[in-house]
């Protein structure tokens, strides 16, 4: 039985000589054996001859394009047996030489990216031929805004196996304002032996696939809501400087031309003016210290003056600073310390990373406000009322994290990170 070559996922065919040596008519069965079987069949499976004869029969091989049919020599047996003499059983062999392929599956994971200055994507690869192979990327751009990075740079697959390598794309200069820049790139998965070997990769039947097509999208630093806004501030310094404060300075002005203007003095009796003339009666109208004067006016009083409050204190202020993982709440807070009492006038909340969660603020058993983080970034509230809290309650700050956010840096944060300062007065309790 000669030696014979096939591609797989073709079909080629050897011949074997059946010759009944005996002196009976028999009858023979023949099976393919070995690591063909599963891919030849022998045509016809079962010859009768009279002795001294011979026949002919065709073994037909059609191997898979599967990474199971390995490349090279692989032996082919062919079981005849006599249906009168199995005890005559023979297993003619040949060899059977597989010829080699290459083929590659390709993806990337993502196929877009968002981010300020830098994207990472996976690519993942299969090697679908029947031999080993070292897989080589290239990255291709219509221009030269992008720069790219593989790790690692090359993959070493057997056949039927995969792995992935994780490319990163960075571009040198932010855009600040404005839309996103979408930046289309292309990456190209090679098979090393059949790049450097054409004519060697051509006849193995390597199959080309098309290039991997993905885009960076380059997201602004500052969003448009914000350059509108500084638009509309810069549009009221503008009024206030041109219109308002010119304004308020000319009302000031004659406001206090008004008050320093010198007044008549009306005439009393014997030509003098109201509280200047002389005698007991006199001091007793100014309030001196006669009787009838009002009450902590006269010398050495120590009554409160008008204006002063009881238990007065100072502005002061506190920062409730909570961290938390992903999934997970935590809560922060501050205790008024004895003997004191916060009046609460204002707040400021800080999401500066952009997470995504559930934040309560409560003041004592009073609950302030719930707020979904991925609402704002920076938010702040004043109360013309004081909001008092007594001696001993708290101020809380309880943050659920549902995702952490991704800060000026690029890079998604590992924990969401929740700032709270809250201002007001600190003081005393009112004996």
């Amino acid at each position: 039985m000669p030696a014979v070559t096939v591609t797989p996922g073709g079909t080629a065919a050897t011949s074997l000589t059946v010759r009944n040596d005996s002196d009976i008519v028999e009858a023979y069965t023949l099976e393919v054996v070995g690591d063909c079987a599963p891919w030849a069949v022998v045509e016809p499976e079962r010859v009768s001859l009279y002795p001294g004869t011979s026949e002919t029969v065709t073994v037909r091989l059609a191997p898979p394009r599967s990474p199971e049919v390995r490349a090279g020599d692989v032996p082919l047996g062919v079981r005849v047996l006599p249906a009168e003499h199995p005890e005559s059983v023979t297993v003619p062999e040949t060899t059977v030489h597989v010829e080699e392929f290459h083929e590659l599956r390709t993806e990337i994971l993502p196929r877009r990216r968002r981010g300020w200055l830098r994207g990472r994507y996976r690519v993942a690869v299969r090697n679908e031929g029947n031999t080993p192979t070292q897989v080589a990327f290239r990255p291709e751009q219509a221009g030269e805004e992008l720069r790219f990075g593989f790790t690692p740079g090359t993959l070493d697959l057997a056949p039927g196996e995969s792995a992935e390598t994780r490319l990163r794309v960075r571009i040198g200069k932010p855009v600040w304002f404005g839309k996103p820049a979408v930046w289309p790139f292309t990456v190209h998965a090679t098979d090393r032996a059949a790049e450097e070997d054409p004519e060697a990769g051509a006849r193995a039947g390597t199959l080309v696939r098309p290039p991997l097509e993905a885009e960076f999208v380059q997201i602004p630093i500052f969003p448009k809501w914000l350059l509108a806004l500084l638009a509309a501030l810069l549009a009221l310094l503008l009024a206030w400087f041109a219109l308002v404060r010119p304004a308020v300075r000319s009302a000031a002005r004659q406001a206090a031309d008004e008050v320093v203007q010198p007044r008549p003095t009306p005439g009393g009796k014997n030509g003098q003016s109201p509280g200047t003339g002389g005698g007991a009666g006199a001091d007793k109208e100014q309030g001196g210290s006669g009787p009838g004067a009002p009450a902590g006016s006269g010398p050495g009083s120590t009554g409160t003056g008008p204006g002063t409050a009881a238990g007065g204190g100072g502005q002061s202020s506190t920062t409730i600073d909570v961290q938390t993982s992903g999934g997970q709440t935590k809560t922060g807070s501050y205790t008024v310390p004895v003997g004191k009492t916060f009046r609460i006038t204002d707040i400021v909340v800080a999401n500066f990373q952009g997470d995504e969660g559930v934040m309560t603020i409560t003041f004592g058993d009073r609950k302030i406000t719930t707020i979904a983080l991925e609402t704002f970034r920076n938010q702040d509230y004043h109360w013309v009322t004081p909001i008092e809290i007594p001696a001993n309650a708290t101020v809380t700050a309880n943050v659920t994290c549902a995702k952490p956010g991704t800060p000026a840096t690029g890079q998604q944060a590992r924990q969401c990170h929740e700032v709270l300062n809250v201002s007001g007065v600190l003081g005393d309790v009112a004996g």
